[in-house]
C-alpha cells in the first residue's frame, strides 16, 4: 500500500495507474495532483444524457460541464490520456431508483450494462486547491488531513425535466483577512466552480449545523476563521438521487476523478471582486466588481455636495451606500419611511424632500421584484395615498405600495409590527430605510433645523428601527442632509459639533448605514441607482443566484426604466406641489426642493447620476 506523502507531486497518469491497482490508503483525493483538475463523476443512462447536459449547463456553478462521453466509451482523451472511468476513481457509489445500494472500489462488473450509459466529467473544487495555497491561503481539510465538508442547503436549483434538487456546497474556514484573497484566487477557475456562492453565516443556506456535514468530514475552523461556502459537484449526485433512475452510478463524495488538464486556462467573470461585510448579525458577505463598486462610490460622491451650506461634510463616512446597497439587494422585503412635517403651521405640515426620493427606491426595488411597504404617519395617510395614486399615474411606480402606520400600544408593538407574531425568527422586513424621516433626540423628542419640537407631528417610527437591532437579519439603512433625520445617530457625535443646533436637533437613533446627501431626495436617487449597477454586475448577480439558474442577458434588464429620471421627478414635484407639500427651507410652493430650484440643481444632479 502506498501512504499519502508524495501524492500531491505525482503526475495525474501516475496517480490514476495507482488508484486503478487498488494501492492507496486514503479516503479523498484533495491535494492530491497538485494544480490539476479533477472531476466529479455522474454515469447514467444514454435516455436521460441530454436533460441532465440541459441540468448541468443550466446550473453551471455546481455542474460546469468538462467532458460527456458517448454511450459506452469509457475513455476520455479530452481530459485523460491511459484512463478508464470503471476503476480511475477511488470509490464509487451505486444508485437504483434514489437509493444507494453500495459502494464500489471498481465498476467493471457492470460493463454491460455501462455500454448504455454516459458519462458526464463536472469540475471539482479540488482543482482550485493549489491556487488558493499559492495565495498564502490555508486549506484547513488538507492542514486535519480530512475530507472537505459538504452539506445540503435550502437553495432550489434550476430545474430540468426530471432533474431537480437542492445545491450542495462545500465550506472551507477562511481567515477574515484573507477573504478577498481567496475570492481573488478562484473566481476565474469557472470550471473548479469558480468564486464562493456565499461568505458568512450558515443558516443563511439553510445549514443548521457546520460540525454535522452530509458528506465528507467536519473540518474545524480556527479562531478569526470565515465560513466560506463554494458551489458542489456533488450537487449533481442529489440530483440523481431525485430523478431515481433505474441504476446510475458516481464518484463517492471526495473521491475524485484526476485528469491530465492543468488549472491555468480561466475564463473571465467580468472584472476584480471585492468583499464588503453587510451583516454582523448574523454574519453576511456579499461580493461586488471592483468596476461597480468604483461607480457607487463615485454616485456617494456626487450628492455629498452641500449646497445648502450646513456643514454635511463632517457627517460623511466612505462607503456607506455601497454597504446599504448590497445589503437592499440580498434583501427580499424592504420597509421604507419618509416624512418630516417641519411646517407645523401648514396644513399639510411635510417638506417635499423626502417623498421623491422614496418614490426612487421603492420603484427600483419594485422593478427588482422586491416586497416593498411604506410605513408613514397616521395624520398623513390620506396625503401619501394621494402622492401614491399620482406616482402610479405618472409610471413611476408599477403599481400600488402597501402603505401602512405604526403606533405604540405596548411594550412590544414595534416587535409585533416587524415579525409575524413577534417572533423575532420570523421578521417580515430584512431591511428598514427611513430617508427626510424627523428623527427622535437625545431627549426623546423631534426637532425640526430651526431647533422646533415637533413631536405632535410624528408617530414613534423610530422604535422600529431600534427594535430592528435586536432582530438577527435585519438591517437598517438613513438617509439624511442635516443630521436630524432617523438613521443618523451614527454620526451624532458630528451633528452636535459642526451642524447648526445641532446640540439639541441631532437624532440619536442609529442605522446600519448613513448615507448622507447635500439633499435627502438625491439620497434616494443614488440608492436607485446603485442598485441597478448592482444587477448589472455580473460578478455580484453570480453571487446572489447562488451560481445556479442562468445570468439576466442585457436584453432582459426591466429594471432599467424604473430609474428615476428628469421627466419624472419634475412631474411629482408638480404633484406635491399640487397637493401643498412645500419647500423645507423657504416654505414656497414653487418647483424647488430644499429652497433650491428643481430646473437649475435638482434635475442636474439627476442627470450627473444618471
Amino acid at each position: 500500500m502506498l501512504l499519502t506523502g508524495g501524492l500531491k507531486s505525482l503526475l495525474p497518469h501516475v496517480l490514476r495507474r495507482i488508484i486503478r491497482c487498488n494501492r492507496l490508503t486514503i479516503s479523498n483525493t484533495s491535494g492530491m495532483a497538485e494544480g490539476y483538475k479533477q472531476a466529479n463523476v455522474v454515469i447514467l443512462h444514454k435516455s436521460l444524457a441530454d436533460d441532465f447536459e440541459k441540468f448541468c449547463h443550466a446550473n453551471d456553478g455546481p455542474l460546469p460541464l468538462l467532458h460527456r462521453s458517448q454511450p459506452g466509451d469509457w475513455k476520455c482523451p479530452s481530459l485523460s490520456s491511459d484512463s478508464d472511468i470503471r476503476t480511475d476513481c477511488l470509490q464509487y457509489r451505486k444508485y437504483e431508483h434514489g437509493a444507494c445500494t453500495g459502494s464500489l472500489k471498481s465498476l467493471k462488473e457492470y460493463s454491460e450494462q455501462l455500454k448504455d450509459m454516459v458519462t458526464f466529467y463536472l469540475g471539482c473544487s479540488f482543482s482550485f486547491e493549489k491556487a488558493v495555497q499559492k495565495a498564502d491561503i490555508p486549506i484547513r481539510n488538507v492542514e486535519q488531513k480530512c475530507n472537505v465538508s459538504m452539506y445540503k442547503t435550502s437553495v432550489p436549483c434550476y430545474s430540468v425535466s426530471m432533474f431537480h434538487c437542492n445545491l450542495v456546497v462545500t465550506m472551507r474556514p477562511i481567515p477574515e483577512s484573507k477573504l478577498e484573497a481567496a475570492v481573488l484566487a478562484t473566481s476565474e477557475l469557472k470550471e473548479a466552480h469558480g468564486a464562493p456562492i456565499h461568505i458568512g453565516d450558515p443558516g443563511l443556506l439553510g445549514i443548521q449545523d457546520l460540525s454535522k456535514p452530509d458528506y465528507g468530514d467536519p473540518v474545524h475552523l480556527h479562531p478569526g476563521d470565515i465560513p466560506v461556502f463554494w458551489a458542489c459537484g456533488v450537487t449533481g449526485v442529489e440530483a440523481i438521487i431525485n430523478c431515481r433512475a433505474p441504476l446510475a452510478f458516481t464518484h463517492s463524495p471526495g473521491c475524485m476523478f484526476i485528469t491530465d488538464l492543468k488549472n491555468d486556462n480561466v475564463r473571465s467573470l467580468g472584472g476584480v471582486p471585492q468583499v464588503h461585510c453587510i451583516s454582523q448579525d448574523p454574519l453576511h458577505f456579499s461580493i461586488v466588481s471592483a468596476e461597480a463598486a468604483q461607480k457607487i462610490k463615485t454616485l456617494e460622491t456626487l450628492i455629498g455636495i452641500d449646497p445648502g451650506e450646513r456643514g454635511i461634510v463632517h457627517l460623511q463616512r466612505q462607503g456607506e451606500l455601497l454597504g446599504a446597497c448590497l445589503a437592499l439587494s440580498h434583501a427580499g422585503s424592504v420597509l421604507i419611511t419618509t416624512g418630516f412635517p417641519t411646517h407645523f403651521t401648514h396644513e399639510p405640515p411635510e417638506e417635499n424632500d423626502g417623498p421623491p426620493g422614496a418614490l426612487a427606491i421603492a420603484a427600483m426595488l419594485q422593478a427588482l421584484e422586491k416586497q416593498v411597504a411604506i410605513v408613514t404617519d397616521q395624520r398623513a395617510m390620506d396625503l401619501n395615498k394621494k402622492i401614491m395614486e399620482e406616482a402610479v399615474q405618472l409610471g413611476i411606480l408599477k403599481k400600488p405600495i402597501p402603505l401602512l402606520s405604526y403606533q405604540r400600544e405596548s411594550a412590544d408593538s414595534a416587535l409585533m409590527f416587524l415579525c409575524e407574531n413577534g417572533n423575532p425568527g420570523r421578521p417580515r422586513f430584512d431591511h428598514l430605510i427611513a430617508i427626510e424621516r424627523a428623527g427622535m433626540a437625545a431627549d426623546g423628542n423631534y426637532y425640526n433645523a430651526r431647533k422646533v419640537n415637533i413631536k405632535h407631528l410624528v408617530d414613534p417610527i423610530d422604535e422600529l428601527f431600534l427594535a430592528a437591532q435586536t432582530i438577527p437579519g435585519v438591517t437598517t439603512t438613513g438617509v439624511g442632509d442635516g443630521g436630524n433625520e432617523l438613521g443618523m445617530g451614527k454620526v451624532k457625535d458630528a451633528v452636535k459639533k459642526h451642524i447648526k443646533n445641532g446640540d439639541v436637533i441631532a437624532c440619536d437613533v442609529e442605522a446600519d448605514f448613513t448615507v448622507v446627501a447635500g439633499v435627502s431626495n438625491w439620497g434616494g436617487y443614488a440608492i436607485a441607482c446603485a442598485l441597478s449597477v448592482l444587477r448589472s454586475c455580473d460578478i455580484h448577480d453570480r453571487y446572489l443566484r447562488r451560481a445556479v439558474g442562468f445570468p439576466r442577458a442585457p436584453s432582459e434588464r426591466l429594471w432599467l426604466p424604473a430609474l428615476p429620471s428628469v421627466t419624472k421627478e419634475e412631474n411629482l414635484l408638480k404633484t406635491l406641489v399640487q397637493l401643498g407639500v412645500r419647500s423645507g427651507k423657504t416654505a414656497s410652493l414653487e418647483m424647488e426642493v430644499d429652497g433650491l430650484p428643481f430646473y437649475s440643481t435638482h434635475s442636474l444632479m439627476i442627470e450627473k447620476l444618471l
